[in-house]
């Protein structure tokens, strides 16, 4: 270990030490015991902190009332029911009281945008998992192009890990001699009718440090997996490698995607003789889609192709997928769209007829669409929907005209639009108000931060608001995820019409500025999407907004780390914590779940320089017996195999022996989400407000 290393790492307090093998060790960890997942004495921890939460939040008059109102928003059957454009048809998911685990069904697009389509449901999660006794939860599905087979992914509990079974749409039931994967992080996608490309867990060796496919092999129909041949072999040390295959009328492109890292990729050109060609595109390039015969990237890096001029990151391109490496020919790129300082690229879809993307000027977003010209580049239209608020692709059909797209804002409720070809969307389905907003108000702001970045921020609030309220400030501000402005019904009920203000902050690592926003914060520079959090709580402030005492912050996952960073780095500016399914354990996260693939954005705290930032934020490590922090109530999920409710659970112990104020909840089901249902969801969001409104309402 480095000088630096040794210096960094006995100056945190409590920090564990890095083992023989370069991997932190946790020997000096008096938690490590909570990192055995499904554990008796862990899940004893779990239950007695479940029922001490449960009776403080639980008990409060309001829980009942918040749980029923969230309830019955989120099984309201005038919801808008979201679908995949597939052919003529329109696919969707549907959960509601009725069908908690939910219904896999479709209906025609002509259909779809009647006021109540005559849905054809496909499977009935419900009755399969009581058939089969089994918790199923659903993961999606794909389907052939012949729509005669669909691949259905089901999770027990809710974890990433999925079983991968053959479905025929049209009996109506699982295929017995169909396309099988036991359980696993899999990767799976039809290469024809009957062949698939696939990664799974094929024994030792096979599964990358990250826990995903290493290997991607071609499967045909009706002979043994054991048979299966291999066509690419990723790294150790990669997060994973997959098929990926588009198929449109313009014919079938099949891909290897090699992920080095989170935000680096190789593409590898399959060709039918089932050999690969390295694709000459940057490590930087993020695929979205294939318009007829072109890839369609955004750029995370500056890239001069071969031959061609400069194009700046952050652009949307098309690459001639004949263009690939081995064939003698430089790549053929043409430029659709470049960001300007102020804009970027947030969602693009591909269809048959064109590309669609959604764009965002200072957080405010539009939808272009861009039409191949023939031997003239690409048109570039932009969309007739409303301004002032987000704009969504729902979807786009590879093999037709049309296009869904949405549009919704704080106080708006969200409408979904259809576009039939014309460039003409018209409005097809609007939710209904969940709450009153004739009173509200949003406003964007923005503070400076440390290094003397302009964040911006949008705050939620009554027009009549006078004084400092209670607000919570939420935030995510990592792996390049806007945060744009949302309809949330939960917000709007049970905390801006109770006097509440809500403020989103859009802190450097999302991508609302595209990837030099997100890129500002990574790595070595983390702290910097702290200091932008700090510098909104401060501003507000100032503004006369709230003060300290009535400032909630909230987030989860990557958004967890950031509001227990901060709550460690400066609580005297928060009177409030809801960390949901957090990473906090930042000297250990590689070891915990899916962590080593996260390496890109964080670092690798087996490395001496790496560990030495990280040390600096650490939550786990930084947090200790001498400073009063906020009350915090955290949130996880034992089936959670992404994250894992590892982080929580050592947080929250730690910090209830040093004497903080602590509250802890841990779902059994729900994966990542921290629910599998709307009941779990609703019983989630309702403990939270509640929790909010106790630390914040009555300070």
């Amino acid at each position: 270990m480095t000088v630096v290393g040794v210096v960094a790492a006995t100056a945190a307090a409590g920090a564990e030490s890095v083992g023989k093998s370069g991997h932190p060790d946790a020997s000096d960890d008096p938690y490590v015991w909570l990192e055995d997942i499904h554990g008796a004495k862990p899940i004893e921890w779990v239950k007695a902190q479940n029922a001490k939460s449960m009776s403080v939040l639980q008990a409060d008059p309001d829980y009942q009332k918040d749980y029923d109102a969230i309830l019955k928003v989120m099984d309201a059957t005038d919801r808008i029911p979201y679908g995949d454009l597939d052919h003529q048809f329109v696919f969707n998911f549907w959960q509601d009281a009725m069908h908690p685990k939910g219904i896999w069904r479709r209906t025609t697009t002509a259909d779809y945008a009647r006021a109540t389509p005559a849905w054809d449901t496909l499977l009935d999660v419900d009755k399969l998992a009581a058939d089969e006794h089994e918790n199923w939860v659903w993961k999606g599905a794909e389907c052939s192009v012949s729509l005669k087979r669909c691949l259905v992914n089901l999770s027990r509990g809710g974890g990433d890990a999925v079983v991968v079974r053959e479905f025929d749409p049209a009996a109506k039931s699982f295929l017995k001699d169909g396309f099988t994967l036991t359980e696993a992080k899999s990767s799976i996608t039809y290469l024809d009718e009957d062949t698939v490309l696939f990664g799974t867990d094929f024994g030792a060796g096979s599964m990358t440090t990250s826990g995903y496919p290493r290997l991607v092999k071609l499967w045909k129909r009706g002979t043994p997996m054991t048979e299966a041949r291999t066509v690419h072999e990723g790294k150790d040390s990669d997060v994973a490698s997959a098929g990926v295959v588009f198929r449109n009328p313009a014919g079938t492109v099949a891909l290897v995607q090699r992920a080095v890292s989170f935000f680096t990729t190789e593409y590898y050109a399959l060709a039918p003789d089932g050999t690969t060609h390295l694709m000459p595109v940057p490590l930087g390039a993020d695929l979205k889609g294939a318009q007829g015969g072109d890839l369609i990237f955004t750029l995370r890096e500056d890239w001069t192709p071969p031959g061609g001029a400069p194009i700046a990151k952050g652009s949307l391109i098309a690459y001639r997928a004949a263009a690939t490496a081995g064939k003698g020919a430089g790549p053929a790129v043409s430029v659709l769209f470049t960001p300007d300082a102020h804009s970027s690229i947030d969602e693009v879809a591909t269809g048959r007829d064109a590309v669609y993307a959604s764009l965002y000027h200072d957080v405010t977003g539009s939808v272009h669409v861009f039409r191949p010209r023939r031997g003239q580049g690409w048109s570039d239209t932009s969309v007739p929907l409303p301004a002032g608020g987000s704009t969504h692709i729902v979807a786009a059909n590879a093999w037709g005209p049309e296009a869904y797209f949405r549009f919704e804002s704080f106080t708006t409720p969200t409408t979904l639009y259809a576009d039939s070809g014309d460039g003409r969307p018209q409005a097809i389905k609007s939710l209904p108000p969940r709450f009153d907003a004739s009173n509200l108000t949003t406003e964007q702001f923005f503070a400076v931060s440390r290094d003397g970045t302009r964040i911006p921020y949008f705050v939620t609030r009554a027009r009549n608001l006078s004084g400092p309220a209670p607000a919570v400030l939420y935030g995510y501000g990592g792996f390049e995820i806007s945060m744009t402005p949302s309809y949330s019904a939960n917000f709007g009920m049970l905390w801006l019409t109770r006097g509440g203000v809500f403020v989103v902050a859009n802190i450097r690592g999302g991508g609302e500025y595209g990837p030099a926003w997100h890129q500002a914060a990574l790595l070595q520079n983390r702290q910097k999407a702290y200091d932008d959090f700090q510098a909104v709580a401060q501003d507000i402030v100032k503004r006369g907004i709230t003060t300290p005492r009535q400032l909630g912050i909230m987030g989860g996952s990557n958004g967890g780390l950031l509001v227990s960073a901060n709550m460690v780095e400066r609580p005297e500016l928060f009177g409030a914590v809801v960390c949901q399914v957090p990473l906090i354990d930042m000297i250990r996260y590689t070891q915990i779940g899916a962590g080593a693939s996260w390496e890109a954005e964080y670092g690798d705290p087996a490395k001496p320089a790496d560990r030495a930032w990280i040390l600096k934020y650490s939550p786990y490590q930084n947090v200790n017996d001498k400073t009063r922090y906020p009350p915090v109530f955290f949130v996880t999920a034992t089936s959670d195999d992404r994250v894992t409710p590892v982080h929580a659970r050592k947080m929250a112990a730690r910090m209830e022996a040093q004497g903080h104020e602590v509250l802890f909840y841990e779902n059994t089901d729900g994966g990542h989400a921290a629910a599998a249902d709307h009941k779990q969801a609703a019983e989630m969001w309702a403990l939270s407000f509640v929790y909010l409104k106790q630390k914040l309402f009555h300070p």
